[in-house]
């Protein structure tokens, strides 16, 4: 049955994010059932899935009340949408409870299907609110180089990754990127991290002047840039961004589409980095991944300038088929009252301690040059040399080694730029799991440093 599979998925199926080529060489891991943080594979091996399959599968596995909560929607009512006034119970809840663990200023929350689809839906309403009050020249967003928002065509015009755009034609919308604030690649020899921060913020100003302020719209950043490397800002570095931007006028969009929902030890990364943001993206943990859905939380004052600017117009026209889906609404809904009921923040900020610890045990290892973490996210980065941080060649595909000896010991990671292994296991993992993680991994890097 394993064989026959692997040759089907090799015959019929397009692959997200890999070498094609080398797809049809060797072919998928196909996973068959999961519990708890592990995954089995239909050779019968047992993975630690330490990235909680994409940044997203907070609760793990097992949780039967939200297979449950979709059971029980799919009976009652397995499909409305939320076109010209029609609404449901679940996603008027769920927009309600968005709402309530949102910042003060935010009123109101757009259903979607996915962190990329958050973010086209963000950037289409900077662009309508920034029509409203009569600036239509501000239409150039802001995000960051290694920042990632997703690879739709708007969205993966923001990302700053090379494999997102290259042979795609992107940007295909007019996107400044600017500098990445990860303090151990890019700062200064002998410069402190308020240091670099303060340079990162001038950067960002003389880009915006020579730009033209009154053409820049907003700018678009993740508290901690995961795709990117799992990059954690410099101390200072967000206040001094926002400083820049409320001089300029600009709007600010947190993607939270990996940080929120407790991930980083608070309900939002924002809070964790003190951001005051005008839209919030999110997706991912809203519902543990057990159904795909995102939503966009809009400030007040953005909400009003819509209703204005929707009554010119006719109606506010953006939407989705399949956004604010009764049974994925259920489904996310259920997610946040278990968050909340377990105190899953708690339990992060509980497991934070033994997780940094751990992760910062490796960076004795020859291979290892910079260790980073905050809440239950983090990421090592390897290096040919730790005195001089120089990394080994491209050509070498370091951290894609790690990541495939650390499978052979059963532990699912990620590789990122910069030769980054990110971690980011589910939120229910005890201590002794962690260990088990880490032991495995250390394991995986000896193998990698000895073959």
């Amino acid at each position: 049955m394993t064989n026959s599979l692997h040759e089907r998925d090799k015959q019929y199926a397009l692959h997200h994010f890999t070498n094609l080529s080398a797809h049809q060489e060797n072919g998928p891991l196909i996973i068959e059932r999961a519990e708890g943080i592990y995954v089995w594979d239909t050779e019968g091996n047992r993975l630690i899935e330490g990235m909680s399959g994409l940044w997203c599968a907070g609760l793990g596995y097992s949780e039967q009340r939200l297979i449950d909560a979709a059971t029980k929607q799919l009976n009652a009512l397995p499909y409305s949408h939320m076109f010209t006034h029609r609404a449901t119970p679940p996603a008027i809840e769920l927009s309600e409870k968005l709402v309530q663990c949102s910042p003060d200023n935010i009123s109101k929350a757009f259903l979607v299907n996915s962190g990329s689809e958050a973010v086209d839906a963000a950037i289409k309403m900077v662009w309508y609110y920034h029509n409203a009050i009569g600036k239509p020249n501000k239409k150039t967003i802001i995000a960051r180089k290694r920042g990632y928002h997703g690879v739709t065509v708007a969205a993966g015009s923001l990302t700053g990754l090379p494999y997102v755009q290259d042979g795609f034609d992107l940007p295909a919308i007019s996107v400044i990127h600017t500098g990445t604030p990860h303090a151990y690649r890019y700062a200064l020899e002998g410069e402190t991290e308020i240091a670099f921060a303060s340079r990162l913020a001038e950067e960002l100003e003389q880009q915006i002047i020579e730009a033209g302020p009154e053409t820049i719209a907003a700018f678009i950043a993740e508290p901690v840039m995961g795709a990117g490397g799992v990059l954690l800002p410099p101390d200072t570095y967000f206040e001094k961004i926002q400083a820049v931007l409320s001089k300029y006028d600009i709007l600010l969009v947190a993607d939270e589409v990996i940080c929120g929902f407790g991930r980083t030890g608070n309900w939002w990364g924002s809070e964790t980095y003190n951001i005051k943001p005008d839209l919030i993206t999110s997706a991912k943990q809203l519902s543990s991944a057990y159904q795909p859905i995102g939503a966009v939380m809009v400030s007040s004052k953005l909400y009003e300038a819509f209703v204005s600017h929707s009554d010119t117009l006719g109606l506010f026209g953006t939407g989705n088929t399949y956004g604010g889906h009764p049974v994925a609404a259920a489904v996310a809904l259920e997610t946040i009252n278990i968050y909340q009921e377990r105190d899953i923040v708690g339990q992060v900020q509980a497991r934070a301690p033994h997780f940094a610890e751990r992760i910062q045990a490796m960076s004795n290892h020859p291979l290892v040059g910079d260790t980073r973490s905050v809440g239950l996210i983090g990421a090592i980065e390897l290096v040919k040399d730790k005195a001089t941080r120089e990394q080994y060649p491209v050509s070498d595909k370091l951290a894609v080694r790690v990541v495939a000896a650390a499978l052979k010991r059963g532990v699912m990671l990620r590789a990122v730029p910069g030769d980054g292994v990110a971690f980011c296991p589910p939120m229910i993992i005890t201590d002794e799991q962690i260990d088990e993680m880490f032991n495995a991994v250390g394991d995986a890097l000896n193998d990698v440093l000895n073959a």
